[in-house]
């Protein structure tokens, strides 16, 4: 059988010494459709634009340092304790999904207390964009051949001659599309439903969906983490768990509290 072959360049274009990265690329259109996705949202809601400019930058602030820090500590942090050094090193590589979920949620909390806005008012808002900015990381992924699946059978296996000759899983693939539907079901909830005066209901439903689906990935993807996991469990499904039950909680709790 004939499998899809891969092997992208993970340079977007070069001039001189001068490089553009893929990812980098669409780590930037991805900040950038955020930003345009909250712009609608405070419009729509009649809320001044204005109130978006230093909260959008806290979070791109606590999803890089939250996204950096939470690959060094959690997929190697023996590597990184004994070169903290190379934590700075971004332009390396390694950004973890999950750390990148608590830098955003705590740069929220502090804007929130600062500016005297619901906590989860926002956070059901942004929800909405950050569901999208998943699904251009993973296409990112998909263009540098990393965070690849275990090799597998299937029929739309694909094979990633910059990692090896394998037929493994497009996990980046999965992913991206996942956080895709999430981001028009979280819009079509957000657009044509009350349950966006359900303080806590958007962000809960965010992430039971999101790390409901990344759980159940995580068995047909490479593990990262340079340490042995337990419960059977990898690092990536032990992470995702406590966004799990804090999901749960919220969307029990949001039925009876409005924002």
């Amino acid at each position: 059988m004939e499998h899809f072959v891969w092997n992208a360049d993970p340079i977007l274009f070069s001039f001189g010494a001068f490089s553009i990265h893929w990812y980098g690329f669409l780590f930037a259109l991805a900040i950038i459709s955020g930003f345009q996705v909250m712009n609608f949202i405070y419009k729509y809601e009649k809320k001044p634009i204005e109130q978006l400019d230093s909260l959008q930058i806290y979070i791109v602030i606590g999803i890089v340092v939250g996204a950096r820090l939470g690959h060094c500590l959690f997929y190697d942090p023996a590597y990184y304790l004994s070169n903290p050094l190379e934590i700075l090193a971004i332009h390396k590589g390694g950004l973890a999904s999950h750390g990148g979920g608590v830098g955003a949620i705590l740069a929220t909390l502090y804007y929130a207390k600062k500016s005297k806005v619901n906590f989860l008012y926002l956070l059901d808002r942004l929800a909405i964009p950050t569901a999208l900015f998943a699904f251009f990381v993973r296409v990112g992924n998909l263009m540098n051949s990393e965070i690849v699946g275990i090799q597998t059978d299937v029929a739309w296996g694909v094979i990633f001659p910059r990692v090896d000759f394998l037929v493994r899983h497009p996990v980046q693939v999965y992913e991206a599309l996942t956080y895709l539907i999430v981001f028009f079901v979280l819009s079509a909830i957000y657009l044509y439903t009350k349950k966006k005066e359900n303080a806590g209901f958007i962000f809960g439903i965010f992430l039971l969906s999101v790390f409901s689906a990344r759980f159940m990935i995580e068995f047909v993807k490479v593990h990262q983490a340079a340490y042995d996991s337990i419960l059977n469990l990898n690092t990536g499904q032990m992470l995702s768990i406590p966004f799990l039950l804090l999901s749960l909680w919220l969307i029990k709790n949001s039925v009876k509290t409005k924002g």
